[in-house]
Order: structure tokens, then C-alpha cells, then sequence
């Protein structure tokens, strides 16, 4: 364990900074525009308290579930990310950890490692889709995808094609040339750790998307899958709906924060969504998933399981969501940061902190387990909650 032990979310997040070049930890940080959202997501989390019981506290605590079918250890799912350039094994690392802790994982279009060899590591897989190429194209993916073995897709539409962050954006070479690793090597080699690593494994970053390729083709660079989403027409919600119609099986939509868009999402079948605003990398401005969480479930919580996405740091926070009527929560930075600081055995660290989190929080509201957290256990401000949509 290179990086060795560390004790919260926030310490891996410190490592991962002196770890990885600085133009991969800046595309770890994300955010868009002003970052007000990515700002809002952590700090809606900390104006919600807990109150605690001091005695008939229960000995054993479970936390237990089952989201999309599937059985999961503790409510937690890692959300699909593109992990291009942090670490060399990449969701290979990621797939393994999240096996090992008994939790799925969402694998990214954009993902560096192809849907086979992930599955292959974490059979609980679900596979994250865009409105992208044409419907012949994604019916392709998604047989690609069903023949791999993934138990699900989820299909991502927050997503705005913002661009521009005050703080700067990082630098993402079209691909890794001579002349681009030559532009990039003090960087590189102001991390030893990290470009080590990537010696041992005899590769560098190649900055391609294996499942965006064709079948028999080379997979394209990040910058040509990213240009043929771009070029698509936004999908109406008859087109979500035909596309939910090519999957069989257990089927999420990512990114909703209004009440009348999530009525129909389970309109059209939807086993699961996801409250999201994209980690703050959609539309700046955008709401605190947690503040528009109650609305939602209020609306279709019974007919669809609903999962928070943004802003989760400490097992504190996936209580809360769950008080609120969450599912479960998907986790991104905090992953991979894990696995920037330390591969594998660093994304174990951070979902072992999350499921520590989890059972000091129940052992501290008097709860045997998840299935009896109720909102009566959060302290809320005045107008914290929004309803969006609902007219």
C-alpha cells in the first residue's frame, strides 16, 4: 500500500493532490463556471444535524440493501466517471475495490478500461450511457454492453456543455503525441509516485474510449466520442423512452432535480433515478441534490428507487440521504481521490469509511438499521427543502 491508510475523505483528497499531476487533480476537482453548485453540494450537507438517542442503543447495525435488483452491502454505489490518467489499472482498480465491499459500480462511455475486463472484476457492473452517435449506434453499445454481462445502464442527461471555470480548467491533450508528452513531462516527473506507476505497467495514459469504438475499430480519442455526443440532437423524452425500450433489464436516468421530470422517468419504466446536478459540472446554479431530494421522493419514491448523487464525503451524509428517502448514494470524487492516492486498496479505504460513517451514525440515532432512518433524525434549517416543477 504505496500510499498507505488514511483516515477520512478529505486526507485522500490532500494525497491524491500530491500524488497526481496537477492538470489530472484539476479534472478530479470539476466544477463548472463560478462552481456554485459544486460549492452548494457540500455545503447543504453541513447544515443538516442529527438527533441522537444516549441509550438503548442497539449492539449490531445493519445497512444492507438492494437497489436496481441488485444486493448491496452498504447503500453505496460508485458513479460512472471517466478516471483517464489517475491510475493505471484505472476501473480495473475500481471494479476490484467495489467487489471486494460488496457494491456495484457505474462504468463510464468515457471510461479508459472496456466494459469486458470490468465486468470481468465486478460482475455487479451497470453501464453509463449518453445520448450519443444515433439509435443504431446505441443499440450496438448496448448489445456490446448486454453481452459483457453488465446488470444494468444508466443513462446520463444533466449535462450542458459548460465550459469555462474561474479557477482555470485543465489542460486535456487531444492525445498523447511525442510533442504532448513532451509538454507534459515536468509535470510527470514532478510526481515520481505516480509516473511510476505507470512505468510498472508499461503504459501511459492513451486517452482513448474503448467503448465508444465500433465493432473492429480502434477506440477513438476522448476529444472525437466527446465531439460525436456533442453533435447529437438532445434527446426528448420520447427518445428516452425508446431507449429505455432496448434494455431489459434494470435501467437508471441520471440527473434529475425537478419533480415533473421525475414522474416521467417512472412513466416510462424506469427501475431507478438519480437526484444529481452532475457533481456541480452542469449547469452552475443548479440546486444541492439533498435540497430537492424530499420533493422527489414524495412524488415517485414508491414506484422507483431514487439515489442521491453530489456532495457525499462522510458516511454522515449517505444517513442523511437516506432519512430523506434515498435508496442509496453514488460516489464520485471521493472514489477517486481513493484511487489517486492509492489504487485499489485506497478506493477500499474510502468505502470503508463511508461504512464506518454509516454505523456510528446508526449506533448514535438509536437504529438497528438503514430501513428505520426517517427524517425525524435530521435537524433541518428553516427553507432548506425545494420543490422544482411541480406545477
Amino acid at each position: 500500500m504505496a500510499g498507505g491508510w488514511f483516515e477520512t475523505v478529505a486526507v485522500a483528497q490532500k494525497r491524491a493532490k500530491r500524488r497526481v499531476p496537477s492538470s489530472v487533480y484539476n479534472a478530479i476537482i470539476g466544477g463548472a463556471e463560478k462552481g456554485v453548485s459544486l460549492n452548494a453540494n457540500l455545503g447543504s450537507f453541513d447544515q443538516l444535524g442529527f438527533a441522537p438517542h444516549v441509550a438503548g442503543l442497539h449492539a449490531e447495525r445493519s445497512m444492507d440493501t438492494k437497489v436496481m435488483g441488485l444486493d448491496l452491502s452498504m447503500p453505496v454505489i460508485l458513479s460512472p466517471t471517466g478516471v483517464q490518467a489517475v491510475h493505471p489499472l484505472g476501473e480495473i482498480a475500481v471494479a476490484r475495490a467495489a467487489a471486494n465491499r460488496g457494491v456495484p459500480l457505474g462504468l463510464s462511455s468515457f471510461a479508459s478500461k472496456p466494459i469486458e475486463e470490468v465486468v470481468e472484476a465486478n460482475p455487479n457492473t451497470l453501464f453509463q450511457i449518453y445520448w450519443s452517435g444515433g439509435r443504431d449506434v446505441m443499440v450496438q453499445r448496448l448489445e456490446r454492453v448486454k453481452a459483457a454481462g453488465a446488470k444494468g445502464v444508466i443513462v446520463t442527461l444533466d449535462w450542458t456543455f459548460s465550459n469555462g471555470r474561474d479557477w482555470g480548467s485543465p489542460f486535456i491533450p487531444e492525445k498523447m503525441d511525442l510533442k504532448t508528452m513532451i509538454k507534459l513531462a515536468p509535470q510527470a516527473l514532478s510526481r515520481p509516485g505516480w509516473f511510476a506507476s505507470y512505468i510498472k505497467h508499461l503504459h501511459i495514459p492513451d486517452l482513448t474510449t474503448p467503448n465508444m469504438a465500433a465493432p473492429g475499430e480502434a477506440p477513438p480519442a476522448f476529444f472525437g466520442a466527446y465531439y460525436e455526443w456533442m453533435q447529437m440532437t438532445p434527446p426528448s423524452w420520447d427518445d428516452i423512452a425508446w431507449l429505455r425500450s432496448q434494455w431489459d433489464g434494470p435501467f437508471m436516468v441520471k440527473g434529475v432535480c425537478r419533480v415533473d421530470d421525475a414522474k416521467r422517468v417512472r412513466d416510462i419504466g424506469c427501475t431507478a433515478l438519480s437526484v444529481s446536478n452532475h457533481g456541480g459540472n452542469n449547469l452552475d446554479g443548479t440546486p444541492s441534490p439533498i435540497r430537492v431530494l424530499p420533493s422527489i421522493v414524495d412524488a415517485v419514491g414508491d414506484e422507483i428507487d431514487v439515489v442521491l448523487d453530489g456532495g457525499v464525503r462522510r458516511g454522515s451524509d449517505v444517513v442523511k440521504a437516506l432519512a430523506f428517502g434515498a435508496k442509496a448514494v453514488m460516489i464520485g470524487r471521493a472514489y477517486l481521490w481513493g484511487l489517486a492516492a492509492n489504487g485499489q486498496p485506497g478506493v477500499e479505504n474510502v468505502l470503508d469509511i463511508l461504512r464506518g460513517g454509516i454505523d456510528a451514525c446508526l449506533l448514535g440515532l438509536g437504529k438497528s438499521s438503514i430501513g428505520e432512518l426517517s427524517a425525524d433524525d435530521i435537524v433541518v434549517p428553516p427553507d432548506f427543502f425545494l420543490t422544482l416543477g411541480d406545477k
